[in-house]
């Protein structure tokens, strides 16, 4: 059972456990059936925020795959000062020439992350380069990102749980709810 203290930082719920669940399966499905005999499928999980959505999504993914994992940094201090600045923290390890490689996301926000990493993975040769990712808030795009595979289109707010950390915590809800901005900034102001 997960313990309560992430409750007064939630404003309110926004999707579900039975919704997200009910998305994935869908997506799995649908990637299973567009990559079915075309070749190696690589999924490149981007870490943190991505690893629980990559866990559930591959179940559902009917056909042989890979995967593997990228930590990428584009948050200053503080969960909500996205810097448009991007560092790789970890590289792949693996050859992904040839191969039809998903980048599998947590959440598009900028999209500055993305912008910088296909790029790179292009120059890698890949078969193919795709992105999946569970939420997109197209509000806050600052970079154009293709989508082939969306979980949710969502408002921009400030959003927690499935993956998704408030503060490096929380990541382990099986929702993804809004977080109440007067209570979280009054702690931040607090702890200051």
């Amino acid at each position: 059972m997960i313990d309560n203290t992430y409750q007064p930082y939630l404003k309110r719920v926004l999707l579900d456990e039975p919704t997200i669940q009910k998305r994935i399966k869908e997506l799995g499905e649908q990637i299973s059936q567009d990559y079915q005999g075309k070749g190696e499928l690589l999924l490149l999980c981007i870490l943190k925020g991505g690893v629980m959505f990559l866990t559930d999504l591959m179940r559902h993914i009917t056909i042989p795959h890979e995967i593997e994992f990228m930590a990428v940094s584009s948050y200053g201090k503080g969960a909500r000062d996205s810097s448009g600045h991007v560092r790789i923290l970890m590289d792949i390890g693996t050859d992904i020439q040839n191969k039809h490689v998903l980048i599998v996301e947590d959440i598009i926000d900028s999209g500055h992350t993305l912008a910088l990493l296909s790029p790179q993975l292009q120059a890698r040769h890949p078969a193919s380069l795709k992105i999946c990712t569970l939420l997109s808030k197209p509000s806050r795009r600052e970079v154009d990102v293709l989508v082939e595979y969306l979980g949710f289109e969502i408002q921009n707010e400030f959003v927690f749980g499935y993956g998704l950390d408030l503060d490096e915590v929380y990541r382990n809800l099986p929702f993804v709810g809004v977080v109440d901005l007067e209570y979280y900034n009054a702690q931040r102001q607090k702890e200051d």
